[in-house]
């Protein structure tokens, strides 16, 4: 009896002292140190709008009479990742949105599961307070073309034209609980920041993204946002049944992909395409950001289908 006894006090000792230094760890790495203020946002770009789930950071241009254009990021990469595509298009006649989804950039992190209807009750909210004229065209590249794709099956009057860039569309296999997920992700901030350029071909071009990446990562939410995404959305996400949903609505479809993607990788589009027609362009010499890459290529051919 006393054995079993000292045994149990050396496995509370080691679950206590165990928990202290998962905490040290989590503590010293954890880059989430700040909260999203009203002075902090004053310094930035774009305008604010306040949504049911909260605050959510936004660009619109172009002119008021011109045909909306909707453009939706990845999973991790906020507005700026159209850059210098939504200026582009802004200049050949289109009126033009862009925002951060929850739990990304500027807008709010809400402490809520990150699933589908989070991402459709956001995008509905901003076409209608924002009064833009209905139906839009949606671009979306990598996970903002699953979205792009599911909220025009959901809502199909809402939307005219659909542009997949790189969509995603492989369920990611779940391997361990969401909350060993959440406190790895706390703990390798650097691997978040430095694998977002594996989207690119050629990463050196692009010297200053994963500085322009880190500040989002500082604010309090970003990490549950990802893994809640992940795992709420993601996981559960079937591509060959959404494409061929969309297909059955038979609204014009373009699919861009660069032929180098190592995060969706190319061959992926062969699946898309079995399912769902749609105008393609394959782009050489590109990664997974092709609009980026090989912005001569993409973005006028972007002008011509949306135009049409």
């Amino acid at each position: 009896m006393k054995f079993l006894k000292n045994l149990f006090l050396i496995i509370i000792l080691l679950i206590i002292f165990g928990g202290a230094a998962l905490y040290i760890i989590y503590d010293h790495y954890n880059a989430e140190k700040k909260e999203l203020t009203y002075e902090l946002r004053k310094s930035t770009n774009g305008s604010y709008i306040d949504l049911t789930h909260g605050v959510t950071h936004y660009e619109l241009d172009g002119p008021d009479t011109g045909k909306v254009v909707v453009m939706l990021h990845g999973v991790t990469v906020p507005y700026y990742i159209w850059n210098g595509t939504f200026e582009y298009l802004t200049e050949h006649g289109f009126r033009v949105l862009r925002y951060d989804q929850y739990g990304r950039g500027y807008s709010d992190r809400p402490d809520v599961v990150y699933n589908k209807q989070l991402y459709f009750e956001q995008l509905n909210e901003l076409i209608d307070q924002l009064h833009l004229k209905k139906p839009v065209s949606l671009v979306g590249v990598s996970f903002g073309g699953m979205l792009a794709t599911d909220f025009t099956v959901a809502y199909p009057d809402a939307v005219n034209k659909v542009v997949l860039i790189d969509p995603g569309y492989p369920a990611n296999k779940i391997k361990v609980p969401q909350f060993v997920a959440e406190y790895y992700e706390a703990i390798h901030p650097e691997e978040r920041a430095l694998g977002q350029m594996d989207d690119f071909k050629y990463p050196d071009r692009h010297p200053t993204w994963v500085e322009r990446y880190r500040p989002q990562m500082e604010y309090k939410g970003f990490r549950h946002a990802i893994i809640s995404t992940v795992y709420n959305y993601g996981a559960q996400y079937n591509g060959r049944q959404s494409n061929a949903a969309l297909n059955n609505l038979h609204k014009p479809v373009m699919l861009i992909w660069g032929k180098e993607d190592k995060t969706v990788p190319f061959t992926y589009s062969d699946s898309v395409r079995s399912v769902l027609k749609t105008e393609f362009l394959p782009v050489d010499d590109a990664g997974h950001l092709p609009y980026i890459e090989q912005a001569d290529i993409v973005n006028p051919a972007l002008v011509t289908f949306l135009r049409k």
